[in-house]
């Protein structure tokens, strides 16, 4: 008999966490043979791990985890990933923009032999600048990183026991874990769906948070910036050539004198801005590898309540 785990990441998710298990209860939790529910709190500033500890005491298929502060989703689903005990888990996100059912047709794709499963947006019914900030990410995604991205994106996946110690091993920080999923190439199947608009709760994923995705998941997978810094460099330097040399001709053939303080300003501080865009490019880089060589742990286990033999504990990973 198969087990699936559900992992949810929870960040002040107090309005919807509720509503969300009264979802999965209603639509899916009495179809699947044997389930675990492993809701994680990533250091949430409201009341939710009280609704989780109340939500596990209704359902014992609940698993508890706290981490000690806030480490970001991406570690939040990763100690999901580690305290899990299915043959198989999905992520399921706490703002109930996908339909829980989406989670039964994973599960079937997964029987079939797929062991990555992936649930691509075919369509978003949000705020337009959300989604257009969103399609030029994934845009950027499949040009520089993985050309198999689906279009429309994807937050959740299913994933086997093989991918999921995969994971483990690899450890990453500063990283995408939909990318890191995608990179282990084991046999993937792409289910679409349509993202409804979130009405209930606040999001907290920002401006700033979306920017990091953006730059994780380029710097951690691709040399692309390093690449287009080496095309503008080699430009520049063609450019200049061609000036100085146009610059030399004409002094001698027609004798005109060579001025231009204006211009070689703008010229100056141009080259001056690139140079340090391109620094600070490194710069990131560096850190990153700077991060992984100090071996800190992505996420610190406070508590867990409901582990696989029913007792409470507290550990750090």
């Amino acid at each position: 008999m198969s087990k699936l785990s559900i992992i949810i990441p929870v960040y002040y998710s107090s309005d919807t966490l509720e509503d969300l298990y009264a979802d999965m209860k209603a639509k899916i939790l009495d179809q699947l043979e044997e389930v675990e529910i492993v809701m994680v709190d990533d250091g949430s500033g409201d009341n939710s791990w009280e609704i989780m500890n109340r939500l596990k005491s209704q359902d014992d298929r609940i698993v508890c985890v706290k981490l000690s502060r806030n480490f970001g989703e991406h570690a939040a689903l990763l100690a999901g990933f580690n305290v899990c005990t299915g043959d198989c888990a999905v992520t399921k996100q706490a703002d109930l923009q996908e339909d829980s059912t989406l989670i039964l047709e994973m599960y079937e794709s997964w029987k079939k032999g797929n062991k990555v499963v992936l649930a691509a947006r075919k369509e978003r019914k949000e705020n337009p600048f959300k989604v257009f900030l969103a399609n030029c990410y994934y845009a950027i995604v499949r040009k520089t990183v993985n050309k198999n991205m689906p279009a429309g994106g994807c937050d959740c996946y299913l994933i086997d026991r093989k991918a999921i110690e995969v994971l483990k091993l690899l450890d990453e920080k500063n990283s995408s874990l939909t990318l890191q999923v995608m990179w282990l190439g084991f046999p993937t199947d792409v289910i679409y769906f349509v993202r409804q608009d979130r009405e209930k709760g606040k999001s907290r994923w920002t401006l700033s948070k979306k920017v990091k995705l953006a730059m994780d998941s380029v710097l951690a997978f691709s040399y692309a910036p390093l690449r287009i810094m080496m095309g503008v460099g080699v430009v520049f330097n063609l450019l200049a050539l061609v000036l100085l040399i146009s610059v030399v001709v004409e002094k001698f053939t027609k004798g005109t004198p060579v001025a231009g303080w204006a211009s070689l300003m703008c010229v100056l501080l141009c080259g001056f801005g690139l140079i340090m865009v391109m620094l600070g490019i490194i710069g990131e880089y560096v850190w990153r590898s700077l991060d992984a060589s100090r071996k800190r742990p992505p996420f610190i286990i406070d508590e867990i309540i409901g582990s696989e033999d029913g007792r409470t504990e507290k550990e750090s990973k």
